[in-house]
């Protein structure tokens, strides 16, 4: 998708401090500079957010760091996600995708980023009463009007990816999907064809095939699986998840690199090009991200094995 920026995205799901009702605070803010700065010193240029993050506190906290340093955007790219309306008094919860409610949601982003474009605009998820040339016509104003220079999707099968596309004069740059070691369909689905785990399956079979195959850029929400294998309080002490972390650990120990690296590198080392997104905004684990890329093409493949049967708690069939 992108001719620069960096491997790794930083997700900005966590700043704006949560998703209360109350008004963004200078110490939101600061949390947030203090966020972005980890993120640019782990090499990362790339940040990913999406209107409905805390209420678009998240975009407007990043856009007062924008504001505050404007140096910043002219190296890096924003990436923002609309097509999820939140349930509202007089209006439950639903998806929306139409022309106008795209075109409104994007000028109420680059409002609150302070920006005048957005890199990447991504539909954030399937809208059933969506048109194809409505979702095109919306992008090709804003495409037209400087404000959005290339769009993508997120949580789409290759079926809904090839019905979009359709519409579109222009490639699909990116989706954006759950994938991790612990979060692990997008593998299992092609692996299982045939076989009856996979029933089990939930990840829609062909998306990642369709991706590489049409040069979608695959980016993985959810890439450090929670901090399951890098330390989060309440780890389980036995089972998959415990030997996995105790793998990864290991594993770190023996690279000299963070236990973050080895997760994020473990998905890297696909030859699909994953770009994850760390989606933490603890400082001291961003920067512990930063090598994950090294450690990615260091990985051989009897550790890249090891690593996706332990998390799967079982041999491969």
């Amino acid at each position: 998708m992108n001719d620069a920026g960096s491997r790794l995205i930083f997700g900005c799901m966590g700043l704006g401090g949560g998703w209360g009702s109350g008004p963004l605070e200078a110490g939101d803010i600061a949390a947030a500079n203090t966020a972005v700065d980890a993120a640019l010193e782990a090499g990362i240029t790339v940040f990913d957010h999406a209107d409905i993050y805390a209420h678009g506190k998240a975009e407007e906290a990043f856009g007062r760091v924008l504001t505050d340093r404007p140096e910043l955007r002219e190296g890096i790219q924003l990436q923002t996600k609309c097509g999820i309306r939140l349930p509202a008094t007089g209006r439950i919860g639903q998806y929306d995708s139409s022309r106008e409610t795209v075109i409104a949601r994007v000028e109420e982003s680059l409002e609150r980023l302070g920006t005048d474009r957005i890199d990447v605009l991504l539909i954030h998820r399937p809208d059933p009463l969506a048109h194809p040339e409505e979702i095109a016509s919306a992008f090709q104003q804003l495409k037209d009007d400087g404000k959005v220079l290339r769009l993508g999707v997120s949580n789409m099968s290759a079926g809904q990816m090839r019905w979009l596309q359709s519409a579109l004069p222009h490639p699909l740059a990116a989706n954006q999907l759950e994938m991790s070691l612990h979060r692990s369909g997008w593998l299992e689905s092609g692996v299982l064809v045939n076989h009856s785990e996979a029933t089990e399956i939930g990840f829609p079979h062909g998306t990642l095939e369709y991706c590489q195959a049409n040069d979608v850029e695959l980016q993985a929400w959810g890439a450090l699986a929670q901090g399951r294998y890098s330390g989060a309080a309440g780890t389980a002490e036995t089972g998959p998840d415990a030997a996995t972390a105790a793998l990864v650990t290991e594993l770190a120990e023996d690279k000299d690199c963070s236990p973050e690296a080895v997760v994020l590198g473990w998905l890297m080392r696909h030859p699909a090009r994953i770009r994850p997104v760390v989606g933490t905004s603890n400082p001291k684990r961003i920067r512990a991200c930063a090598q994950a890329e090294p450690v990615a093409a260091a990985m051989t493949r009897d550790e890249w094995y090891s690593l996706w049967v332990a998390a799967r708690g079982r041999a491969l069939p």
